[in-house]
Formats: structure tokens, C-alpha cells, sequence
């Protein structure tokens, strides 16, 4: 046996063994990322922020953080004796179970219809206490001993009496029940829809089950590599940037696989040797793939510069799951396919020195079309685009953070009475820290600020005093974002305002902040590595440009779904620069696996016509299918309980949409036709070819430039593979 042959059988064996113990270790640590998962205010704020610096120094003071609750009393017709008795038993029972900061103290409403007691707990700052079970715990314990004798929560007891937890605290933990319940939601839902449109697409009763088994691989590497960031160096990580990156390593790894596949099914035909067709396929659009997982990396990865913490935090763990998918789709996927050989595809098996089903391609068509009229189909297409994009004219404002949940909570329902039964004053309060020399002055000056209803002075500790501010208007309404901007330029500049409205205030200046740098970084990004792709200057800044219009047709769409159909009251202010990251990034994927494959036809010396034509008939089967799978997986974080999340997954999906169906099948094919060979500009390929010298053989068939290497021959039109 020739040391050849050994190879080819060896190879693949070794790879799955190595994958066999690399899994195996992964299993060990994916599992704990939850646990080391953390969803803190300061893991989302600014990192430079007022309200991030408040949010540090509270808990430094004595006692530590605090978790800060409003118990919620509530009768339509007014509340009764026995109303103020219950709640008085139950508050005494709460003082006396837990260890409040302060004993309780009823605040009856002017109408009579509501009475809320303000309680607090201090979170122990001891090394292994994990603060985020103790104050969900906190919050457990009050709700249960609140539905107690006669009240039963945001139900109210059947007697008419209502009874919430509310506050930040509360608000915080029904946030973090959502996120718990966001991993395994999230997780089944996106294998089963990879998995029934694997099915479709390949029509095999095994095919499918094997680049699903290979994308699973990659998320429990992703997990486990991301969990020991963690434990290394203490990165931070949060269920909303883990969310994105399960959704990303389905996405991207099954684009990658239905690529590579359809190129090896092709080769297939003309290779007799599994290894030898594998061999071919991956030097064919193994460029494509790994330059299209550059993309989405490095455009991912320029999150970094952005202020906001929980954007620059995904950055690098999102980009950790697309390297991921990459190096199982370039290593475990096709040796995988090379043991299972041919019979993998059955009933449609690939014999070789057959032809592929020979039917009019429904994208020869569409390239057919765009080629007879690229004009009218090129202004025909900015048209709709731009249209669409005027719907950003309709976007909701900054969304409230009650208003983050699909269906509301306790917590909700509990702020939404109080804003109710005390217009005269906010029961959400700002918190100012104020230095300790300061912190007399600081009062002072707090309440002579117009829009305060009432400050007092708190904790102090480490050099800090915190003082308590309360706003004569509803919390993160007009009234009060302009009370808290009174506060911040009135006040010494080495005191901060925070608390949870300028947390929002912060978050949507900062966002704002973020999408001035963070874009063109995206942008610079995207168009080197095309440029070093695809060696042109013309098709990379079509390419990005393409990306660009979608984006804002697909914000456009947002303006009018939002709000008009879904109801949404907001839009989360992080929103805009995340779908430009992830439609620009994953958009441009699909434009690389077209003009790759373009430049690979006009290498082989075709017309750019006739190259256009042929890269969007052979790959427009793929590229579809795999704009339908991305579209699929971000399109199940519509079915979560968050608006942001349903918003990030409604954006993305509508844009992959219009990238797979109308850019690369219309606009982009037509855009080359009409540029020609300039489309290469200024590379060799922009220029006409030299006549061939007597003797020479004809471009097309192994030339110097054909990256098929030995055994391809002059490729005849064939269907997706897919």
C-alpha cells in the first residue's frame, strides 16, 4: 500500500479522532457557561458613563449593593381596613424574615386605591457570593411571602386586592428569568429549523443529519473555548451576547456547510475518488469561505471600540463562534463526508461521469433576465430599496425598559399602577453620587433643581455619600430625562447622576456615540479583505455598498412593522449598529460566494458576461439556501420573550432575505454585467486578454489560473448541488 493511499485513508480517520476528544473535552465546559453568565446593569452599560460609575461606587458603600423593591398595594374601589391590615401583617413578616436596610414604611396614594412600602437588602460583598442568586433569591422571598394570607401577586388575591413586587430589583429579576429561560428555548428552536430545512434542501434521509451533527460540534467547542476566556481572563459574558452566538455558529457554520457540500456533490461527477473530489472542492471555495468567515469576524471583532459594554463584550465572543464553525466546517465536515463516501447523498447519489439533472435553473432565469435589461433591473431594484428605506422615518423612540418584555411581568405591572397613583412624583428613583466633602452642597443643589420632588441623603462609605433623588415626573418620560440632564449640568463634575432613567439616557448617547466610530470601522474592515479577496477595488465597493442599501431597507421595514403591526413601544437604542454589524458582515458571505465564483469563471478566460451568468447558476442554488437558513436562525429570536431580541431577529432575517433573493440574483448580477470587465478594476482581469500565441492552448482548461487544480475539467453548467 503506497504512502499515498495511506493518507487518504488515514487522514480523515485522524481528523474525526481528533475531534472525538476535542468534543469530548468541550462537553465538559460548554455546560457551565450559564453559570459564569452575567447580566449585571454594569455588564450593559457605558463603560465611561455617569450611570456606570454610580452603578461601581453603590456597591462599594457599607452594606454592599443593595436590591431595592416596592411592594405594591392595590384595590380599584379604594383599599379597605382589612387591605392595610394584610399588608402591614405581610411587611412585618418580611422585616422580620429578611434583612432589610431600613424597617418598612406604607406610602398611602391620594386616591386610596394604592399603598407601597419601599424596601431594600443588602447584597453580601464576600469573595464566592454569587450577588445575582442572592437577589433573585431576595425577590423570590418577598413575592412569596407577599401572596401569603390573602394576596397572590400580580393576580391579586380574588378579592379584588392586587398585589406586586416591583422596582428596580424585581425588574432585574424577571429580566434574568427571562434570560434563563432564553438558552434552552433558544437552542431547541434553532436545531430543529436548521435541521427541517437540511431536509429540504438535500432531499437525503442522512445528509442532513451530518453538517447538523458537525455545527453542533462547533457550538459546544464555541461554548467551552468562551467559558475558559472566562475563567482566564475573567471576561465577561452575557446571555445576550451568548444568545447571538448560538444563533451565529447555526447560521454561519450551515452556510458554509450547504457550500461546501454542493461543490463537493459537483465534483463528485468528475472526480472518481471521494478523497480526490473533497480535495478539489475545498481548494475551490475553501478561499470563499474562509474570506467570508474573515468578514464576519472582523467585523464583528470591531465591536470592541465601541463604548457599551454589552456591544464590545459580544464583539470577540460572537466572533469566537463564527472561527469556530469555520475550523469545523474546514476540517471535521469533510472528513466526515469523505468516510461516509458517496452513498451519504442516497437516492441522489453523485455517480461519477454523470451530468446533474439537466432543467432550466429557475436563478438562470433570473441572471438571464438581469442580463437582457441590467439597466431597468439595476434602477428598478435601488428603487424598491430606497422606498423601503424611507420607513425609518417611522421608527419608535428609545425603547422604555418596561416596555422590553412581550408579555409583562410583575415587576411591570407593579411601576405601571404607581406611575398611576402618584403623577405628582416618580417612584423610580435617580441616584447621585457625590463626593464626601461635597455631599451637603450636593443636596442642596439637588433640591433646587426644577423637576425634583424630594432628595435625601443615604449611605456614605469609601470616600462616597449617595443621595436619593426622586422626580416630580413618570420615570423616562420627557419630564425627567430633562430633570436628570438639569441635575448632571448643575451638579460638580466630580458628582454623577445614575439610577435607572439615566441608564437609558446613557445607553441611547452612547449608542449614538458607538455607531460614529464603529461603523466606518465595519465598513474599512469589510473592504480589505475583499479587496485582498477578490484582488479589485470596483466589486468590493459594489459589494459593500450592496450591504448598505439593504441595511437601511431592512430598518425601513422595521419602521413600518414595529410599532404599526407588532405594537412595539420602542426600539432598543443598541438596535441600529448591531444589524449593520451582523447584515453587513453576513451579507457580504453571500456576495463573496458570487464574485468568487465569477472571478473564478473569468480566470478560466470567460466573457464577464458569461462569467456572471454562469457564478449565479451554479451558486444561486446555495446562496439561496443558505440565505434562507441564516434567515431561519435569526429569525427564531422573534420567538423569544424580548423585544430586543425580536427586533434583532425580524431586522437581520428581512435583510439576509432581500441580500439572497434581490441584491445578489438581481442587482449585483446585473451591476457587473453593465461594468464588464471594469468590475476587476484595477486588477489583471479588468484588462482584455491577449490573443493566444500559435500553440497555445486555449484559456479554460487547467490554465495557470484555474484553481481547480489536476482532474477538473472545463465546467459545464450544473445545478446547486443543493
Amino acid at each position: 500500500m503506497g504512502p499515498d493511499i495511506k493518507r487518504r485513508r488515514l487522514l480523515p480517520w485522524a481528523v474525526v479522532g481528533l475531534w472525538v476528544v476535542v468534543i469530548a473535552v468541550a462537553a465538559m465546559f460548554a455546560g457551565k457557561l450559564s453559570d459564569v453568565s452575567r447580566d449585571e446593569a454594569v455588564d450593559y452599560l457605558p463603560a465611561s458613563a455617569d450611570s456606570t460609575h454610580v452603578e461601581k461606587v453603590r456597591q462599594e458603600l457599607p452594606g454592599g449593593e443593595t436590591t431595592d423593591l416596592i411592594v405594591v398595594y392595590h384595590r380599584e374601589s379604594g383599599l379597605t381596613a382589612d387591605d392595610r391590615t394584610t399588608a402591614e401583617e405581610q411587611l412585618a413578616r418580611v422585616a422580620t424574615e429578611q434583612k432589610l436596610t431600613a424597617p418598612p414604611k406604607g406610602i398611602p396614594s391620594e386616591d386610596g386605591t394604592l399603598l407601597m412600602y419601599p424596601i431594600a437588602s443588602a447584597v453580601p460583598d464576600e469573595p464566592g457570593i454569587d450577588k445575582e442568586a442572592v437577589q433573585i433569591a431576595f425577590v423570590e422571598d418577598v413575592r412569596a411571602l407577599t401572596t401569603e394570607s390573602g394576596g397572590s401577586g400580580a393576580g391579586g388575591g380574588g378579592s379584588g386586592l392586587d398585589i406586586e413586587v416591583a422596582g428596580s430589583g424585581a425588574l432585574q429579576s424577571d429580566m434574568e428569568a427571562v434570560f434563563e429561560s432564553i438558552d434552552g428555548t433558544l437552542m431547541m428552536a434553532t436545531v430543529l429549523v436548521v435541521a427541517v430545512l437540511l431536509i429540504i434542501t438535500y432531499r437525503s434521509p442522512f445528509l442532513w443529519i451530518v453538517p447538523l451533527f458537525v455545527v453542533g460540534a462547533a457550538a459546544v467547542s464555541s461554548m467551552a473555548v468562551v467559558y475558559g476566556l472566562v475563567q482566564a481572563f475573567d471576561t465577561v459574558v452575557s446571555s445576550q451576547s451568548s444568545a447571538i452566538m448560538t444563533v451565529l455558529v447555526f447560521g454561519a457554520g450551515t452556510d458554509y456547510a450547504l457550500l461546501l457540500v454542493a461543490r463537493y456533490r459537483e465534483e463528485l461527477r468528475r472526480v472518481p475518488q471521494p478523497y480526490d473530489a473533497m480535495r478539489i472542492a475545498l481548494r475551490g471555495c475553501g478561499p470563499a469561505v474562509l474570506a467570508s468567515s474573515g468578514t464576519v469576524a472582523a467585523g464583528l471583532l470591531c465591536l470592541m471600540a465601541a463604548d457599551l459594554n454589552s456591544s464590545s463584550g459580544m464583539g470577540p465572543i460572537a466572533a469566537i463562534g463564527v472561527v469556530c464553525a469555520l475550523i469545523a466546517m474546514l476540517t471535521l465536515l469533510p472528513a466526515v463526508l469523505v468516510l461516509l463516501g458517496r452513498r451519504v447523498f442516497w437516492p441522489l447519489i453523485p455517480v461519477h461521469g454523470s451530468e446533474g439533472k439537466q432543467r432550466r435553473s429557475f436563478f438562470a432565469a433570473m441572471g438571464s433576465s438581469a442580463a437582457r435589461k441590467p439597466v431597468a433591473v439595476l434602477v428598478t431594484g435601488l428603487v424598491v430599496l430606497g422606498a423601503l428605506a424611507l420607513g425609518v422615518l417611522n421608527l419608535p423612540g428609545a425603547l422604555k425598559q418596561e416596555d422590553g418584555f412581550i408579555d409583562r411581568p410583575e415587576s411591570v405591572v407593579g411601576m405601571a399602577r404607581l406611575a398611576d397613583a402618584f403623577p405628582e412624583q416618580s417612584a423610580q428613583p435617580i441616584s447621585i453620587m457625590a463626593p464626601d466633602a461635597k455631599a451637603d452642597e450636593a443636596l442642596d443643589t439637588a433640591r433646587s433643581v426644577s423637576g425634583v420632588a424630594e432628595a435625601e441623603r443615604g449611605r456614605s462609605g469609601g470616600g462616597w455619600t449617595e443621595i436619593t433623588v426622586f422626580a416630580k415626573d413618570a420615570p423616562e418620560s420627557a419630564g425627567e430625562t430633562a430633570t436628570i440632564e438639569r441635575l448632571r449640568s448643575t451638579l460638580d463634575d466630580e458628582t454623577y447622576v445614575g439610577g435607572p432613567s439615566a441608564q437609558q439616557i446613557d445607553l441611547a448617547d452612547t449608542n449614538a456615540r458607538d455607531r460614529l466610530y464603529v461603523i466606518p470601522l465595519v465598513v474599512i474592515a469589510v473592504l480589505l479583505i475583499l479587496i485582498a479577496l477578490l484582488r479589485s477595488l470596483v466589486a468590493p465597493l459594489m459589494l459593500v455598498f450592496a450591504v448598505v442599501v439593504v441595511w437601511g431597507a431592512s430598518m425601513g421595514i422595521g419602521g413600518l412593522v414595529f410599532e404599526p403591526l407588532l405594537g412595539f413601544a420602542g426600539m432598543d437604542p443598541g438596535l441600529a449598529l448591531l444589524s449593520f454589524v451582523f447584515l453587513v458582515a453576513l451579507g457580504v458571505d453571500y456576495g463573496i460566494f458570487l464574485m468568487h465564483r465569477m472571478r473564478e469563471e473569468a480566470l478560466k478566460g470567460a466573457e464577464p458576461e458569461a462569467a456572471a451568468l454562469t457564478a449565479l447558476r451554479t451558486t444561486g442554488g446555495v446562496i439561496a439556501s443558505a440565505g434562507v437558513v441564516l434567515a431561519a436562525t435569526f429569525g427564531v429570536l422573534a420567538s423569544l420573550p424580548l423585544v430586543m431580541l425580536v427586533e434583532m431577529g425580524l431586522l437581520v432575517a428581512v435583510g439576509v432575505l432581500l441580500d439572497t433573493f434581490l441584491v445578489r440574483t438581481y442587482l449585483v448580477t446585473s451591476a457587473s454585467v453593465l461594468l464588464g470587465r471594469k468590475v476587476w478594476w484595477p486588477g489583471a482581469l479588468s484588462k482584455p486578454p491577449a490573443a493566444p500565441r500559435t500553440g497555445e492552448g486555449q484559456p479554460g482548461r487547467n490554465g495557470p489560473g484555474d484553481q481547480d487544480g489536476p482532474g477538473d475539467r472545463e465546467r459545464e453548467p450544473v445545478g446547486t448541488g443543493a
